[in-house]
Formats: structure tokens, C-alpha cells, sequence
């Protein structure tokens, strides 16, 4: 049963958004996603683009015909990942949010570094996409996932918009078999703390994009990457329990509950951090290299 609906999820983010950028740690990069600290990464902003730049070498591999591959990002936040990849590559990008906040500062963001000509973002459910928005080559979603009402829908949304042969690239939390009543009560509050309608096992994920009409291609673990043990978390480690256990999703603090929820789920290995990769069946869009590229800095 869904728990947050998609008016609920818009005004999370009409709420926080401005805190994340003012506070969280990618907030300089407009980035309200994790930063990884993968292969070849060696600062701070360099870990917050590490899923772009493994967004950007997908792109890379995909052979065009003529016209700039056109990328969607599915819950785009401020639009820095598209511009990201849009000032590294001859894209054309779309970005899609719930949030008229998040869409308000992502459009003043394209106009800022002058890609208006080939970026676009628009308020809107990447459940319920318009039909004028043209097919991708290439969407992703990262940390965006975990919020849709239901993963099959989801990913119906999906095959109209992705184009036969192309990916569609997940990041985000996923859940792994876990018998202790801790971890119930822990994913719990992440999920009520983070307004989270979605957490799923990897064979489900991976079942519900093949009912769907997508082939799996690849998963990468990023947990190893993050950073699970930080000052900042440990603050806030130690303040959780002072705040008690009022109606989180009506509260200011309820996403540091469910921050606080989600580093002792990673820290246990109830919950993952992932990157999968998809393709949607069919062969209009052929590939500049075979397979899906290794991890990379």
C-alpha cells in the first residue's frame, strides 16, 4: 500500500530542499544525493559526480544515428546532474520533478550555465509522464526511485519513454533479506522519515523491469563508497534520540530520523546501495562498444 502520495512526496521536497542545498554536504554542487567515493575519486566534488560520470559513460556507449541522444532524469531535484552531463556531452536532457521549488531552481540553473537550448526541466510524475515529451535514449533516476506509489507502474512509465534498445539506469536504496525485529523498526523509520513508498529486494526489482519489458544488464554495489560514519552523522547519531518519536512526516527533523534510520541499516547490511542498469527489449539503438561499462572514476 502506498503511504505517501505524490502530494505528500511534492511537499517533502518544497520543504527541505532549501536545507539540503544550504546544509547537506553536496549543497554547493546542487547535489541532494550522495556523494561516492568510488574508483579513481580523490575530493569531495569528485564523489558527488562519481553516479554522473557512470551515467555519462552509458552515454558514451550508446551508438546514435544523428541527432544528440536525449537523456531524461527522472526526479531531476535542481537539475545539476543533467547540466552536469550536458556541459560534458552533446545531449539533449530533460528533467522531470513533483517539486515547483526543485523545478523553479533547476530552470534558473540551465539558464545560468546557458543550456537552455538543449536542456529542459518540467514539474510533473515520472509515473504519469506526458505524451509529448519526446523518447529517450537514456533515463536514470537517481535516489528518486524509492518514492514512486509502485515499482510496476513505475516502470510501465518507463517503457513508453525509453526507447527500444535503450537503458534505463536505477540508483538508489534497495532492501536485503533480513530476519532481526531491529531492522524492521529501522527501515521503518527511514521509510516514515523519508517519505519511502518503495524498497525492494533485488530479484523483485529485477522481476518487475523483465515484466515490464526491460533486460538487466548490470548491478554495482556502491555501500562499499559511501561515507557511512561522518562527523555529521554521528551529531546526529546523538541528537535522534532526544527528538522522540512525534508524526515524523508532519515534523521539520523527520528526515534527520530517517537519515539517522538508513546509516544503521547500510552500517548492518539491511539495506544496499545500488546502480542497475537496464535496456529496454529491442534493437533501434545499438551499442558503440559492447556491454555495459566496468566502474570508473
Amino acid at each position: 500500500m502506498t503511504r505517501f502520495d505524490a502530494a505528500q512526496v511534492r511537499r517533502y521536497y518544497d520543504r527541505h530542499t532549501p536545507r539540503f542545498l544550504a546544509f547537506g554536504e553536496g549543497g554547493r554542487l546542487g547535489a541532494i544525493h550522495r556523494g561516492v567515493w568510488g574508483p579513481g575519486v580523490t575530493d569531495r566534488r569528485g564523489a558527488f559526480h562519481f553516479v554522473e560520470d557512470q551515467i555519462a559513460g552509458l552515454v558514451r556507449r550508446l551508438a546514435q544515428a544523428s541527432e544528440p541522444p536525449h537523456v531524461v532524469d527522472l526526479g531531476c531535484g535542481v537539475g545539476a546532474s543533467l547540466c552536469y552531463l550536458a556541459e560534458r556531452l552533446p545531449v539533449r536532457g530533460t528533467g522531470i520533478t513533483l517539486s515547483p521549488v526543485q523545478a523553479e531552481l533547476a530552470r534558473r540553473g540551465i539558464r545560468d550555465t546557458q543550456l537552455s537550448d538543449r536542456l529542459a526541466c518540467i514539474e510533473g510524475d515520472f509515473c504519469d509522464l506526458p505524451e509529448s515529451l519526446d523518447p529517450a535514449d537514456l533515463a536514470y533516476a537517481i535516489e528518486s526511485f524509492v518514492h514512486v506509489p509502485t515499482a510496476a507502474r513505475c516502470f510501465e512509465s518507463c517503457h513508453r519513454l525509453v526507447r527500444p534498445g535503450g537503458l534505463l539506469v536505477i540508483v538508489d536504496d534497495f532492501r536485503r533479506p533480513a530476519a532481526d525485529p531491529a531492522a524492521a523498526r529501522a527501515i521503518e523509520h527511514f521509510c516514515r522519515g523519508w517519505h519511502i513508498n518503495t524498497l525492494l529486494q533485488r530479484d523483485e526489482l529485477r522481476g518487475l523491469a523483465r515484466a515490464a519489458g526491460f533486460e538487466h544488464e548490470s548491478t554495482v554495489d556502491l555501500t562499499p563508497y559511501l561515507e557511512i560514519h561522518r562527523l555529521r552523522d554521528r551529531l546526529i547519531g546523538a541528537l535522534v534520540p532526544l527528538l522522540g518519536w512525534l508524526p515524523l512526516e508532519r515534523t521539520s527533523f523527520g528526515h534527520l530520523v530517517g537519515g539517522r534510520a538508513l546509516q544503521k541499516c547500510l552500517e548492518n547490511g539491511w539495506i544496499r546501495y545500488e546502480m542497475a542498469v537496464f535496456r529496454r527489449l529491442g534493437s533501434s539503438i545499438t551499442r558503440a562498444e559492447g556491454g555495459t561499462p566496468p566502474l570508473s572514476g
